[in-house]
């Protein structure tokens, strides 16, 4: 019953993640939202496409990631970008820092959802950024599967 419940089809993505960066591990983790941001996500008005997550004081934020204020919010309304507190155990965030620090790579969300239980989430990997030749070698081979793609067709 709850499923159906919570059942909605929130999947808010930053689609030039896989363009912009060279993925490698998948985390998943929780967000510690304050009153009237749920409710925001749950109409779709949330933007990941500039932020980043970053480590302070031994725990996971993630930065600059955009949810509009509430339209039936009071003056108790959320503040749009402010940091936000990932959920995840020490043994991930001390796996996360060590990428972030010796290894030079970032963390990039790529993707909000609401799970079947209504939390919100946030999927993001840790990445490294593509160098210009490394994107244009990824529009070549999606123009040539393009291209494939219609002359198989006729």
């Amino acid at each position: 019953m709850a499923s159906k419940r919570f059942a909605n089809d929130i999947r808010i993505k930053n689609k030039r993640a896989r363009f912009e960066y060279q993925l490698f591990d998948q985390y998943i983790a929780g967000i510690q939202l304050e009153g009237t941001e749920i409710k925001s996500i749950r109409e779709g008005k949330a933007n990941i496409n500039d932020s980043f997550v970053s480590e302070r004081n031994g725990e996971m934020f993630v930065r600059n990631m955009y949810i509009a204020e509430y339209d039936q919010g009071t003056h108790n309304n959320h503040e749009p970008r402010r940091d936000r507190r990932l959920l995840l155990n020490k043994r991930e965030i001390k796996k996360i820092t060590k990428h972030l620090i010796l290894k030079g790579q970032s963390a990039i969300p790529t993707l909000l959802f609401i799970n079947e239980k209504g939390l919100a989430k946030l999927e993001f990997y840790t990445a490294q950024g593509k160098k210009l030749h490394d994107k244009r070698e990824d529009i070549k081979k999606r123009d040539v599967e393009r291209n494939l793609s219609r002359n198989n067709d006729y």
